[in-house]
């Protein structure tokens, strides 16, 4: 391995104007496929093998030209003071705003509140159900203006209007905190290298890495029905790794110059040692990220493949396009300890002659192995305090309950919910499969009336049969709000009862609407999350067994990720379900976290966790290998990598941080989610716990069965294959290569 990406490394240089041409290339091709391509839309949100789904497939079968994906919006209309929206001027302003909302070409249809018994009992409350032909990305902006304009007229006539559903839905928003994380990123970088041109490349091609990343993923988004969120999500991935790998490349770059290496050797032996950890920590973000698959959402399958691709790229682009922009800037990369003139260089001469000063790295590790086992305690109790709060983690999915009081959804729900109750946001629909029974309308009532003996029930509508006669609908508005535990309990009631009705009438009862496929969803993702975590654990343990050539190592870096994902959900479940630092994060409401964060922060922090593992450890097994003791070892590889790694995790930290201005609430907790992870496994397990656990182990920490070691190829991560290397041309006098 290191002996190939070390030609690679030289190629890369010596080729560097071709590497620069094939990257420029697939930047503008991308960039031109993404501008020509139709505008992503919401994907299409199918969960295989949960009985919402099945009861929606039949809808769309038993009742054709029902449009049932097409865009929905509920204008919700408030009397002024004391007045009732059942008076004369108030009633008039309703029907001409139905008629004005009915006037659309892509309506598909408009109830009338007065007589679809849609006004509250206290008759302050009204709203009218607007339903489109076309699903809410899809939607013509002329459409949205027309339902804006009819909301506005009404509120001109006196009434409080406001609008729900999703015909209003638009692409997330991340704000203006995400350029503030890249330019955190850019002082780390600035402040690690002493260089703004160091500092820049890996700026340079971790945007340009996610530029061609992100272009595909937009000019696929259409031909693969990838939602709005899956560009941002690959973006977040994309951007924090790809600089990641940069700087670890450039580093070791740096750190072979001051060997005194030729600028074209150190540019192969900085891809033969760094890109081998590059390619196998990016191996372990595409097993997680891929991984994701095993869940069997389509859309989680979609986000994760996504951001695999761009992590992908980003590898590829580190290993070449680096070494090439190396060979471009030439002399004006310094060796590892000087800075460019203009951030207080020239003053190399007179450090030489001064004894070299151990690095905070170095005294940091030579602390921790005195005194591992008070560190490994502190390290675990104070992760073990952090996940506490994880105890109570209560899942769901985003309604516009969880939009902020700002918006218009936000209100409609809330009117809704006091006009008439806080169940009427979030409908059952129960749909009644009788093709098999003797007797259909009997069948339709028996479920009716076996719903209505159910607790937590408030409405329960007459069954809506089809054309056939052999299916129906009912509409049950439950007590409680859509994402209270009561509400969950009443869908399993009405599903155990329907077991009873089958085996009398022999129809199938069948529990849907988005009420239901959020529990459903929750509910597949709990179940899958421990099969995933294996499959992922495990493959990645086989991996790192591989380029660490132990047992106890990557037994050791599993655990550690175990610890600082479960703090980092206590973190989430803290601030987004207790509400703590709420407003600092602009949390507007509180509630159950995502259903899809725990399975989704598995997968992406392991993958990055592994990351620190790998830059990290590699080093310390590259001392190992050449005769250090293994507690020197520790401090060796702490000495050249803790500053990286350091500077790797601050930039990773606010390039998610960044993320945590989103206008969605999905992004904005996954952002603050890996933020934290990352920062629990970046300074507290692989900084504090790793070295304490190896200074306990010493030897052992290294031991592998005979066989398993005969067995294992050998990857040759250390760059040991590289001593055998003539080393003629590597210690040649320095030249300036031609520049562009």
């Amino acid at each position: 391995m290191a002996t190939f990406l070390y030609k690679l490394g030289r190629l890369a240089f010596r080729r560097r104007h071709f590497v620069a041409l094939i990257w420029v290339a697939l930047l503008t091709l991308a960039g031109v496929g993404a501008a020509s391509a139709p505008p992503a839309g919401n994907t299409s949100f199918s969960i295989p093998g949960t009985e919402a789904q099945k009861a929606f497939d039949l809808l769309e079968q038993r009742f054709p030209g029902a449009s049932a994906d097409g865009a929905t919006a509920r204008v919700v209309f408030k009397a002024p003071g004391s007045g009732k929206m059942t008076d004369a001027g108030n009633k008039a302003t309703v029907e001409k705003t139905v008629k004005e909302l009915s006037d659309g070409s892509e309506v598909a249809s408009v109830a009338d509140p007065y007589t679809g018994n849609a006004v509250s009992k206290d008759g302050t409350v009204a709203y009218t159900s607007v339903k489109y032909k076309v699903s809410g990305m899809e939607l013509e902006d002329s459409s949205r203006t027309a339902l804006k304009d009819a909301a506005q007229h009404a509120r001109d006539a006196g009434l409080t209007v406001e609008i729900g559903g999703d015909a209003l839905s638009a692409a997330p928003e991340t704000g203006a905190t995400e350029v503030i994380g890249i330019a955190i990123a850019a002082v780390v970088l600035v402040i690690t290298f002493g260089s703004l041109l160091a500092a820049g490349l890996p700026l340079l091609t971790a945007i340009i890495g996610v530029g061609i990343g992100v272009s595909t993923v937009t000019a696929l988004a259409s031909a693969l029905d990838l939602g709005s969120t899956t560009s941002i999500l690959a973006s977040m991935i994309g951007l924090a790794v790809g600089i990641d790998y940069a700087l670890f490349i450039v580093s070791r770059y740096r750190a072979e110059l001051t060997e005194g290496h030729s600028r074209e050797e150190a540019a192969g032996r900085a891809t033969g040692t760094a890109g081998s950890a590059v390619v196998f920590a990016g191996l372990t973000v595409v097993i997680a990220l891929v991984g994701l698959s095993v869940v069997n959402i389509p859309m989680l399958t979609k986000m994760g493949i996504a951001a695999a691709g761009t992590v992908v790229i980003a590898v590829l682009i580190a290993l070449t396009m680096i070494p090439a922009l190396l060979g471009y800037a030439g002399r004006r990369i310094k060796p590892t300890g000087e800075k460019s003139r203009l951030l207080g260089g020239g003053r190399a001469a007179k450090k030489a002659q001064q004894p070299a000063r151990d690095n905070m790295g170095t005294r940091w590790a030579r602390f921790v192995v005195r005194r591992p086992v008070a560190v490994l305690l502190l390290g675990v109790v104070g992760l073990g305090a952090a996940a506490v709060p994880a105890t109570s983690l209560e899942l769901g999915l985003p309604d516009d309950g969880s939009q902020p009081v700002s918006t218009t959804q936000r209100r409609a729900y809330d009117l809704l919910s006091e006009g008439f109750g806080p169940g009427f946001n979030g409908p059952l629909m129960v749909v009644v499969d009788a093709k098999g029974s003797g007797d259909a309308k009997a069948a339709f009532t028996e479920v009716t009336d076996s719903i209505k003996g159910l607790k937590d029930v408030v409405t329960v509508t007459p069954a809506q049969p089809n054309k056939a006669g052999d299916t129906a609908t009912i509409t049950v508005v439950p007590n409680s709000k859509p994402s209270s535990s009561t509400t969950e309990d009443l869908v399993h009631a009405i599903r155990d009862a329907g077991s009873g009705i089958k085996a009398k009438t022999d129809a199938e009862v069948l529990v849907t609407g988005s009420t239901a496929m959020n529990i459903d969803v929750s509910q597949k993702l709990n179940d899958a999350l421990f099969p995933y975590l294996a499959l992922v654990v495990g493959l990645a343990f086989l991996l790192l067994i591989v380029v660490f050539r132990s047992v106890l190592v990557p037994l050791k870096a599993a655990l550690g990720f175990l610890l600082s994902v479960m703090a980092a959900l206590g973190a989430v479940v803290a601030v987004f379900q207790w509400g703590w630092l709420s407003g600092l994060m602009g949390v507007e409401e509180t509630g159950p976290v995502m259903s899809m964060m725990p399975i989704f922060m598995v997968g992406v922090v392991f993958g990055l966790a592994m990351d620190y593992e790998v830059f990290l450890v590699t080093r310390m097994r590259e001392a190992y290998v050449h005769g250090e003791q293994p507690r020197q070892a520790v401090v060796t590889g702490f000495r050249h990598g803790a500053r990286v790694v350091t500077a790797a995790a601050v930039i990773m930290i606010a390039v998610f941080s960044g993320f945590i201005g989103s206008s969605e609430s999905m992004i904005k907790m996954i952002g603050f989610g890996l933020a934290v992870a990352v920062f629990f496994d970046a300074f507290v397990v692989r900084m504090a716990i790793v070295p304490a656990v190896l200074a306990l182990l010493g030897r052992r920490a290294w031991w592998l069965p005979k066989w398993l070691d005969r067995a294992l190829p050998n990857v040759d991560v250390e760059g040991e294959g590289l001593r055998a290397l003539s080393s003629a041309d590597g210690r040649e006098e320095d030249r300036e290569p031609a520049l562009a």
